[in-house]
């Protein structure tokens, strides 16, 4: 689906982005006012995939979509995916003593000297309890990422109510377990460990400024690529999972 409007889904990329960045400047409210408006503004790829599959083109005013949905559904998607993440990374403070969490939200050093910054990121990642904390702050945030795997489609396409949704999603990610994990393989594979690679070997081959310059004109258009990708899937997923019964429509 990507491939045959490569530009329209690029656009509609973008578009995202760039109103979540301007809603995150707003003074005083940005920041919460981003998270609550991200489940809304998502609803545009949804539009876009499900009009593409019956022949029809994604487009850039698609974004604003969600705003026609069901608001009083969609809107606290946001809260409950800050709130579960939250307390995923509080409870890894349970094996590490708090050191991740004094890491990412302490207070900066008075020195202010990124050197020593670095050095301590450095210096507290390599601990092993630190990497159990990691670990075990992503098994707690899964029930929240299941819950809201499929939630704003079952708003958007069945009109289901908050609870009905997060608790559906969370029952169909569970039945659907191991394709689950097989599709959070790949976003691992294709989303953390081929751009690392590639930018690794260029590290490696090409001398330095001009490997950073290759890197971001390569990496850069396949990330994107690969978001885009990412976003249509929701849909493809929720109709794989939730209407299997009814024949695929091959995109035009």
């Amino acid at each position: 689906m990507f491939t045959q409007h490569r530009l329209a889904w690029i656009g509609l990329l973008l578009a995202y982005y760039v109103l979540l960045l301007a809603i995150e400047a707003l003074p005083f409210i940005g920041s919460i006012a981003a998270p609550l408006v991200k489940p809304v503004l998502s609803v545009g790829f949804l539009a876009g995939a499900w009009t593409q599959e019956r022949g029809g083109r994604p487009a850039v005013s698609m974004i604003f979509r969600g705003f026609g949905a069901n608001l009083r559904a969609l809107l606290p998607l946001g809260l409950v995916f800050v709130a579960g993440i939250s307390l995923a990374l509080a409870a890894t403070s349970l094996i590490d003593g708090g050191l991740l969490l004094d890491l990412m939200y302490g207070a900066p050093s008075a020195e202010d000297d990124p050197a020593a910054a670095a050095r301590q990121w450095q210096h507290v990642l390599a601990m092993p309890r630190v990497h159990l904390a990691m670990l075990f702050g992503g098994l707690c945030a899964l029930p929240t990422l299941m819950a809201l795997w499929w939630a704003p489609a079952l708003v958007v396409f069945q009109d289901a109510r908050l609870a009905t949704a997060l608790r559906t999603s969370l029952r169909a990610a569970l039945a659907n377990w191991r394709a689950a994990a097989r599709y959070a393989v790949a976003i691992f594979v294709f989303g953390i460990i081929v751009p690392s690679l590639v930018t690794t070997m260029l590290a490696l081959l090409v001398p330095p400024p001009l490997n950073a310059t290759i890197a971001a004109l390569v990496v850069l258009p396949y990330v994107a690529f690969f978001i885009a990708t990412l976003h249509i899937s929701d849909y493809v997923r929720y109709r794989d999972v939730f209407h299997f019964e009814e024949p695929q429509q091959e995109p035009k």
